[in-house]
């Protein structure tokens, strides 16, 4: 590993570390990666960036524009869904727009219980939230049903409170199998999905053969398509078994389904857009997030959807003249599930300090996800697409027990030359060293603080550091899971 050797002044730490044996160094904060580490600056006070006075949380929710979007700024597992749970309460309408099951948010009652939430949008434990899963978005009806029967059993009412566009693409059992069958495939080069079937049904859509929800309202017709799409999956892999019996299954499985289905099935973009001119307030909740945008994320290894601002309209059937505020989730540190280049990772001990600390272990599959430091060259490229208005800082608690803070904040080329922005390249994302700055930090449990003036003076230096760094104001602190523990900025 090479380290580049530089002294850092006296404000706040000064440490040299040296290239000579790498693994003799103290400082546990230190990856196989090359890095750059440069002096943290002084943060000034900025009137643009104090505290919000007291009561000011609320008012603040409830001056969100009609239509308000929370979407994630990393790659995925921000914390999203609690941030929609609490703004739920001051909007008629929650909606998904993209994804699918692979999304998983978990959020908190108000006493405190855990619900875990793959489909159902987070707004469904606020009783008066209306809950939309958009045309976007990739539906597996099994496990909708049993994602609303665990809600019910647990006395949340889901009765007349869920809308499934008649546009959104059905995603079968098999799709998750096809889906498992390609990661075998890719061998060492495989993408680390959740192998939910979400790419393979997004593939069926885009090349034509999918099913759609309203096709369930034509079973004369639906056993043919059917066939298609598992005859296409049989040609293309062969440890893909299928016979005359499969189809009859799914088939009679799909008819008990579309009795249940029939009463949620609604055309939501009319349902939406009727809404807007009926001035009701909607708040989008996006699934996965930006760094794994079909478009704009570390391709090959992204989602099969568009997690950023765009696929709220193409998700939705809502005009982008309607979208107002933004709010991008980004936690206090980065977290990765799956493969694909994360150019802050830590591999050391403090890596794994953060994933027991912070819980990063994956909803929807139990999977550890790998943690690094904060990106803020990747936190500024999503914010440039996303044009956020206001960021929600999750997990700041997590960061209690380090004694410093790493923060990522530019990329060079080996020869040291700056790098811009966010490469598209993948090869040039392996192979850059990434420049640092290190604060202090705060040694003190916050997770029971309620205002940020309260917060230790190195956890605000934090905060005002990542907000001078990337021109968006934070206005949401998480420092804890339950709805309490989020301090409003």
């Amino acid at each position: 590993m090479n380290i580049s050797s530089l002294t850092l002044d006296s404000n706040p730490i000064s440490r040299t570390f040296s290239a000579a044996n790498p693994r003799t160094q103290r400082s546990p904060f230190i990856r196989h990666r090359n890095v750059v580490v440069c002096s943290v600056k002084s943060v000034p006070s900025s009137p643009s960036l104090v505290a919000a006075p007291a009561g000011e949380g609320v008012n603040r929710i409830e001056s969100l524009s009609q239509v308000s979007a929370v979407l994630g700024c990393q790659w995925g597992d921000e914390g999203k869904g609690k941030l929609v749970d609490i703004l739920a309460k001051h909007f008629d309408i929650v909606a998904r727009c993209q994804g699918g099951a692979n999304a998983g948010h978990t959020i908190y009652n108000s006493e405190g219980k855990k619900f875990a939430l793959h489909l159902v949008p987070s707004g469904i434990l606020n009783e008066e939230t209306m809950c939309v899963i958009g045309n976007g978005v990739v539906v597996h009806l099994p496990g909708l049903f049993e994602e609303i029967d665990g809600l019910e059993s647990n006395g949340v009412s889901c009765k007349g409170r869920i809308l499934v566009s008649d546009r959104a693409h059905l995603l079968f059992d098999f799709h998750q199998v096809v889906d498992g069958l390609r990661e075998a495939e890719l061998a060492k080069s495989f993408i680390g999905t959740t192998k939910r079937g979400i790419g393979p049904c997004y593939s069926s859509k885009v090349i034509r053969n999918g099913i759609r929800v309203c096709d369930l309202r034509h079973m004369d017709t639906f056993p043919q398509k059917l066939d298609l799409l598992l005859s296409d999956a049989a040609s293309r892999f062969k440890g893909f078994e299928y016979g005359p019996n499969m189809l009859k299954e799914e088939v009679e499985k799909y008819k008990r389904f579309t009795e249940r289905l029939e009463p949620f099935i609604t055309d939501t973009v009319d349902f939406m857009n009727e809404s807007i001119s009926q001035k009701k307030k909607i708040l989008v909740e996006g699934g996965q997030a930006t760094m794994l945008d079909i478009d704009f994320g570390t391709y090959p290894f992204v989602t099969s959807s568009s997690p950023s601002a765009g696929g709220i309209c193409t998700g939705l059937g809502i005009a982008p003249r309607v979208l107002g505020d933004l709010v991008g989730v980004v936690k206090a540190y980065n977290t990765r599930v799956g493969s694909g280049p994360f150019p802050t990772e830590n591999l050391g001990r403090v890596g794994d300090q953060l994933r027991f600390a912070g819980q990063e272990f994956g909803t929807t599959t139990g999977r550890p996800r790998r943690c690094g430091w904060l990106d803020i060259v990747a936190l500024k490229y999503s914010c440039q697409i996303n044009g956020f208005s206001s960021l929600n800082l999750t997990k700041l608690d997590v960061l209690s027990d380090l004694s410093e803070i790493w923060l990522g904040v530019g990329y060079k080329e080996i020869d040291g030359k700056s790098i811009k922005s966010f490469p598209a390249d993948l090869r040039a994302l392996e192979q850059l060293q990434v420049e640092y700055e290190i604060l202090p930090g705060w040694k003190t449990d916050i997770s029971g603080f309620k205002n940020y003036s309260d917060l230790p003076k190195a956890a605000q230096q934090y905060v005002e550091r990542i907000e001078e760094l990337v021109g968006v104001p934070i206005h949401y602190i998480g420092v804890g899971p339950g709805r309490e523990a989020l301090i409003y900025k």
